[in-house]
């Protein structure tokens, strides 16, 4: 049932009105970054480029953080998530590094106009 649950960084959808305002919702996800990421992140970093294993990690962080967003908010009954913030940080000391990233938004209730 999650899955039709639609997701925009827009206060509103094209098409539909919002029928009831639930609550914020929010879903945040920690991803271990593996010594070897980070050894080729630092030679990309020297030499230049674009660090593939790097976007592949923000784009399985963004992913997983949505679809718990998702989840959240059916879970209270919501069929959209509106006004969506994603906001990435890294954490890093003791030679790890984690990716960390929080999904917000306004879970409501709406229909087609």
């Amino acid at each position: 049932m999650s899955e039709r649950v639609i997701l925009t960084t827009s206060s509103h959808l094209e098409g539909y009105r919002v029928t009831e305002h639930l609550d914020i919702v929010s879903a945040e996800c920690v991803f271990g970054m593996n010594i070897l990421k980070d050894m080729f992140a630092g030679f990309r970093d020297f030499f230049g480029g674009r660090n593939k294993s790097s976007q592949d990690a923000l784009r399985d962080a963004r992913v997983s953080c949505l679809d718990e967003l998702r989840r959240e908010a059916a879970s209270m009954g919501a069929n959209a998530v509106i006004g969506i913030d994603l906001d990435y940080s890294e954490i890093s000391g003791g030679g790890k590094s984690m990716l960390f990233l929080v999904a917000t938004g306004t879970a409501v209730k709406v229909a087609r106009a």
